[in-house]
């Protein structure tokens, strides 16, 4: 039976569904080439990525699929695409045959942008140095290799004792600073490990890294304020994180720190738990886009399953609100999780959508309204439960569904 791709090159053997994704690119590519580079002298490109990146997916869109980049991939190096046990950006590596990196970078969009060069523009400049100026490159390479050497270098004296484990513990956060502070109760250096700790996951919990709707935590934020985050939930940060709320718990006594490890386990358990008894590993970034980018695909958008517009919102609460001086339910809504009529994303990237952060304390927020502090608690908890259910309507975004033991193992 004939293939109905065009394309089809040896990643089509494999099992990964991040190489799957890549079976019918245009590009003459395997996981393993290390003796051919050697054999025919060509660079080596490397290609790291995982199956829920939303930038590995745009890469693979955009650069992997074009023809004329495979051709100058296939014609002059040899490709490698490797699969990554996290999720991330995509890892984008120039090595020389005897696996010496001398460039490297992330994402590359198909052609010159502004903030950044073209795919085609690299490998087209990487070729000419190749067999114009190789010296130079393979110097940068092991420059880059000695950087990499001492930014990662153990070093230690003949018979000197290692550091005490208190000394470890003042370089380090979270877990070791309530660790430091649970044997230093009586120092100012102990109160103070302990209140950043504290203060690191109250931000946490109320910034837009937490999804405040569906539970759970995204992976990381993208600014100082825990505002927009990276939207894969990554099944390791779940685990660690449930065990630094109820740590924090423990230590505080504060109910916050109780109520987002709730939290963070019934999102586990609901979204990522599998029937034969472990846990997936991550849903992926992306969402429904409508403009078109090919005869059967729609671009997606990172964050799109998660973003709201302001219109989104009063359209989903109009209601008055009772003894409120005439605001509806999405005016209290908005004021508490800082959404805006052109959007809160300080970078200006999601199109007038909103990630939803915890702008004021539920005090404050009655205050604001004339409200009652339990009718401004039971109008938030309602309105995440429907946003929910509607988030629940949208299409879902890639889910990993492998189950890794050291994953799993964490919980």
């Amino acid at each position: 039976m004939a293939s109905a791709h065009k394309h089809t090159n040896r990643l089509s053997l494999e099992r990964s569904p991040y190489l799957l994704q890549h079976a019918h690119n245009p590009v003459s590519v395997g996981k393993r080439g290390f003796d051919k580079a050697k054999s025919e002298d060509k660079p080596i490109f490397l290609s790291v990525g995982y199956s829920t990146c939303h930038w590995c997916h745009v890469m693979e869109r955009e650069s992997f699929e074009d023809e004329e980049i495979g051709k100058i991939l296939s014609d002059n190096f040899v490709c490698i695409k490797a699969t990554c046990g996290g999720g991330g950006w995509p890892m984008s590596v120039w090595l020389t045959p005897d696996l010496r990196p001398f460039i490297g970078g992330t994402y590359f969009p198909p052609t010159d942008h502004p903030q950044r060069p073209g795919l085609k523009t690299v490998l087209t400049r990487i070729l000419e140095q190749w067999q114009n100026n190789r010296p130079a490159l393979e110097s940068n390479g092991e420059k880059i290799l000695e950087a990499l050497k001492k930014g990662t270098a153990v070093s230690a004296n003949p018979g000197e004792t290692p550091p005490s484990a208190p000394d470890v513990a003042q370089r380090l956060n979270l877990m070791f600073l309530m660790s430091f502070w649970s044997v230093n109760r009586c120092s100012s250096e102990g109160g103070e490990a302990l209140q950043m700790a504290l203060h690191t996951l109250r931000m946490m919990a109320r910034g837009g890294i937490h999804d405040h709707v569906a539970q759970g935590f995204h992976r990381y934020s993208t600014d100082i304020s825990w505002h927009v985050p990276h939207f894969e939930k990554m099944l390791y940060d779940q685990a660690q994180l449930a065990v630094a709320y109820i740590t924090a718990s423990q230590v505080s006594g504060e109910q916050l720190f109780a109520d987002v490890a709730k939290d963070i386990l019934l999102y586990v358990s609901r979204d990522l738990s599998d029937k034969c008894g472990g846990c997936r590993l991550c849903p992926g970034v992306g969402g429904p886009e409508k403009k078109e980018v090919g005869a059967d695909k729609m671009e997606k958008r990172e964050g799109a399953f998660c973003v709201w517009t302001a219109a989104e919102v009063r359209d989903l609460f109009p209601e008055v609100v009772e003894g409120s001086s005439g605001a509806t339910q999405a005016d209290v809504f908005m004021h508490h999780y800082g959404v805006k009529e052109l959007g809160n994303d300080p970078h200006g990237e999601l199109g007038g959508q909103n990630v939803l952060i915890v702008r004021y304390s539920v005090e404050l927020t009655a205050a604001r309204f004339g409200l009652s502090v339990d009718r401004v608690s039971e109008l938030l908890s309602a309105a995440r439960a429907k946003m929910a259910d509607v988030r629940k309507t949208r299409p879902r975004p890639h889910l990993d569904t492998k189950m890794l033991a050291s994953w799993n193992g964490n919980f």
